[in-house]
Parts: structure tokens; C-alpha cells; sequence
């Protein structure tokens, strides 16, 4: 039920009657439970390719994530909520959100406390959260939660400090088994959902195991086992997620991903045992899945050759993998050059296995290895127009200038310049390469031309030093 209708009064359970009575130019459509899960269930698809390897559908409207180990990619779990929020409302879909330390009690926030900004319970505050909630939030049948309130029972705090036996022996175990799921006493995993074409292989295990070697040594098997079903259907692995069942129900899981595709068995099983640090094996793990939620397609590979043995040079894309599982794909890029007459503007980033730029640096232009952003201004004292530096005060202290080279004139962006009309003189910047007495080179621009005010105030300013 959106904000529209909420409005114009109609509520949800209300009839088409009393509905068209308030509204009378409403369209009636009939319900679709079928297609309604269908979509949710790509929805939840979805959100799994993106955000979290443990994701389901949670009928008639929601879905579950478990985003243990996974918001440092976003940055922090407000960020990867906001962003989950922001491509579902940007389809025009109306969403709220929540996070906290158990599944239930981020159902209970996101239904029962109404916002269109993330709601997040902090560690340790499911209880607190819980206690100010309706008992209806509990996920208990709407009989229930009617027969609770007729009885006094309107918040769960309330529901906290009852006798259990009574309330048990009336309304059965379901009623405490929700409480103790939100509280996190009870376990309540989620199943997760995956595309049926998905390369995806499980070992069940004879018996529990939970020590760092013999996790190693079935993500070893693992690996072997989805690499053939990789190689049979002439794809490689972009992105591997590992999923843990515990003893107590608990499914952990962990992702890895892949500069390039691969289903190189050493290269998974590396990936995939530096996570292993991250998972708590509880009371023991009897089954391990690994499914390859991101795929591509993979030529033949030779494998075991000599000319292979023979290869020189590091192995860059084992390399990067590495580092981006370690601090986040997103940490981790490469420098490539941009078309722009601006410094600030020449460096663009990439990915770091993304291909080569079509463009390079100029190499008569040279620039600092270090920039400052933005430029900072500096005291200067030179002669104008065209003479350089002597000297120049910078952040309190005074540099004396023994030599300088320049000026290097750029001229401003007209496309980019805001406040320009066509008729006006862009602002220009004189660049110097200037060395102090004391060996330090660094990197001045005067905003100007020296004599023509239209093209810039005539202050100086440094952009960056040189190593």
C-alpha cells in the first residue's frame, strides 16, 4: 500500500466498495500471489549477484540478507543498505530497510518502524529494540496477536516479562519460538536462493569438522569438483561464494571474487583459505557448498606444460585477487590518463586487470608524482608578468627558490568553467617547477596571465610536489 493511497484513505484489508467510495476513479486489478513471488524471488536473485551470497526471498514482501563479512565492500553497512534501497526505490518500487544482530528483529524494524532512511540496530540492541515493538512484529498469525492485545499484551516488552508456561500451554511453541529467534537465543538460518543454472557443488561430511586444515582440505575438494563443471560448460569463475552448514543451523558464508575468470583449483582454494579466518565453525561443520555466482566465459587453458613452467614475470592476476579480497575490490585500482587540459582532471582511475587506456601522458609535460587537492594557496614574490617564483610561503614557512623553469600556460575548459559566457576570457594558470635551497621541488600556478585581470585574480598557489 503506497503513500497515495494511504491519502486518499484506502488501507490495506479495506473492500473495493468502501475503496471506490473514496476514490472512485481507482483501477481494480486482481491479485497475483504466483507472479508476485516470482518477482520477488528475482528480486532476491538479484541482491545476491550484488551485495551478499546468502540471500532468500521472504514472501509476500521482503527478502533476507545476511551481510556478515560483506558491508566492507560498501564501505559500512549504512551505505550498503542505502544502496540497496536506492536501486529498489529508483524502479519504482517503494522499500524500507533494516540491520541488525538477528533475523527477526531486522523483520520487526523494517515492517514496524516506518522510514525511508536505513534502520539500524546497533550491536548488542536487539532487545531494546525489540521490547517497544507490537507483539505483531513477532511474525506471529494475526489471531494470535488480536487474542494477545484482548489479553493486555500490547508490546513485547510485555510479552518479555510474562510466565511463559501459561502463554506457551494457550497459544503453542510457535509463539516463544519467534521471541527467542528476534532475541538470538534460537538459531534461524537462511536458506539461500540461486539461479538453477548456477555451477554449484556441496560435500556432506562424514563427521563435523572445525579446525583451519580440514575446512582447507574440503575447499581444496570443492575447488576441483566446481572446476570441472566449469571446464565441461566453457566458463571461468568471477566470483566464488563458500557456504558453511553448522551443526547448530547456523549457514555462514563467505565471497571471494577474481580480476579474470578462472577455474585454476589452486588458484580457488588460495582465494578461498584466506577466508577461512573469518568463519566460526561453532559446534562443527557437516556440509561445505561452493557456487559460482558470477561467471564468463573461458577458452581452452594448458595446463601442465612445460612452456608454462617456463613463464616469467609475476602472476598479476593471482596477485590482485589477493589484495582485493583482503581490502575490498574498491580500494583497490590503477591510474590511467584522461583528455583534459586541468592537472586534476588527466588521472582517472580503473579496475585494476581492466585493459589498456587508448591515451597516454605526454611525456615533454612532466608532472608531480604528488598532488595536492585542491590546490593550496601560497604567498609568493615575483615580478610580473612572465618572471618566476623567489620565493614562496607555504603552511607557515618560507621557502627560498634557487631555481625554476617555466611557466607552462593552461588554459581553462570553457565546457567545464562555470560563469563563462562565450565572449569572456577563460582564466588561465602559469605553472613553474621551482627547487628550493633546500633541495625540495615542488610545483607553483599563478591564476592569471600577469597582466590581463580577466583571465585570473594574480594569485599564486601550490599543486603538488615533486619526489
Amino acid at each position: 500500500m503506497d503513500g497515495a493511497a494511504r491519502r486518499l484513505g484506502i488501507l490495506p484489508g479495506m473492500t473495493v466498495t468502501r475503496a471506490r467510495s473514496l476514490a472512485p476513479e481507482i483501477e481494480v486489478v486482481d491479485a497475483d500471489p504466483d507472479g508476485d513471488l516470482e518477482g520477488l524471488r528475482r528480486l532476491a536473485l538479484w541482491a545476491g549477484r550484488l551485495y551478499s551470497p546468502v540471500v532468500a526471498p521472504d514472501p509476500p514482501d521482503g527478502i533476507w540478507m545476511d551481510i556478515t563479512g560483506c558491508a566492507h565492500l560498501f564501505e559500512g553497512e549504512v551505505p550498503l543498505l542505502k544502496d540497496i534501497m536506492r536501486r529498489i526505490a529508483g524502479s519504482g518500487m517503494a522499500c524500507q530497510g533494516a540491520i541488525a544482530d538477528t533475523a527477526g528483529c531486522a523483520h520487526a524494524v523494517a515492517r514496524f518502524v516506518p522510514s525511508r532512511r536505513p534502520n539500524i540496530v546497533e550491536a548488542g540492541q536487539t532487545r531494546k529494540a525489540m521490547s517497544i515493538l507490537p507483539v505483531a512484529a513477532l511474525r506471529i498469525e494475526p489471531g494470535v496477536a488480536d487474542e494477545l492485545r484482548r489479553m493486555g499484551f500490547e508490546r513485547i516488552e510485555q510479552l518479555i516479562a510474562a510466565p511463559r508456561a501459561p502463554l506457551a500451554k494457550r497459544f503453542g511453541r510457535q509463539l516463544y519460538k519467534r521471541l527467542d529467534q528476534a532475541m538470538g537465543q534460537i538459531p534461524e538460518p537462511i536458506d539461500p536462493i540461486f539461479p538453477i543454472d548456477m555451477p554449484r557443488v556441496r560435500r556432506g561430511l562424514l563427521e563435523p569438522v572445525g579446525t583451519a586444515d580440514a575446512i582447507a582440505q574440503v575447499i581444496g575438494d570443492l575447488s576441483a569438483d566446481i572446476a570441472a563443471v566449469m571446464t565441461k560448460s566453457g566458463i571461468g569463475a568471477r566470483r566464488l561464494d563458500l557456504h558453511f552448514e553448522r551443526v547448530d543451523g547456523h549457514r555462514p558464508a563467505v565471497r571471494v571474487g577474481t580480476a579474470k575468470p578462472t577455474r585454476d583449483v589452486r588458484h580457488m582454494t588460495k582465494l578461498l583459505s584466506q577466508k577461512i579466518e573469518t568463519v566460526d565453525p561453532g559446534l562443527g561443520i557437516e556440509a561445505m557448498s561452493l557456487v559460482a555466482s558470477l561467471v564468463q566465459p573461458m577458452g581452452a587453458t594448458q595446463i601442465g606444460t612445460t612452456l608454462q613452467s617456463d613463464r616469467r614475470g609475476p602472476d598479476l592476476p593471482s596477485i590482485v585477487d589477493t589484495l582485493a579480497n583482503r581490502f575490498g575490490a574498491r580500494a583497490l585500482y590503477r591510474a590511467i590518463p584522461r583528455e583534459s587540459a586541468m592537472p586534476e582532471r588527466e588521472v582517472g582511475v580503473t579496475p585494476a586487470m581492466s585493459a589498456p587506456a587508448t591515451i597516454a601522458w605526454a611525456d615533454d609535460l612532466p608532472r608531480p608524482a604528488r598532488t595536492i587537492e585542491p590546490p593550496e594557496r601560497v604567498d609568493v614574490m615575483a615580478a610580473l608578468p612572465d618572471s618566476p617564483p623567489a620565493m614562496f610561503v607555504w603552511r607557515g614557512r618560507r621557502y627560498r627558490i634557487t631555481q625554476a623553469d617555466g611557466p607552462e600556460r593552461l588554459h581553462g575548459e570553457w565546457w567545464r568553467e562555470a560563469g563563462h559566457e562565450a565572449d569572456t576570457p577563460l582564466a588561465v594558470r602559469d605553472y613553474f617547477q621551482v627547487e628550493t635551497e633546500k633541495g625540495g621541488r615542488y610545483w607553483l600556478f599563478r591564476l592569471g596571465d600577469g597582466e590581463n585581470p580577466a583571465t585570473g585574480p594574480m594569485r599564486w598557489f601550490i599543486h603538488g610536489a615533486f619526489a
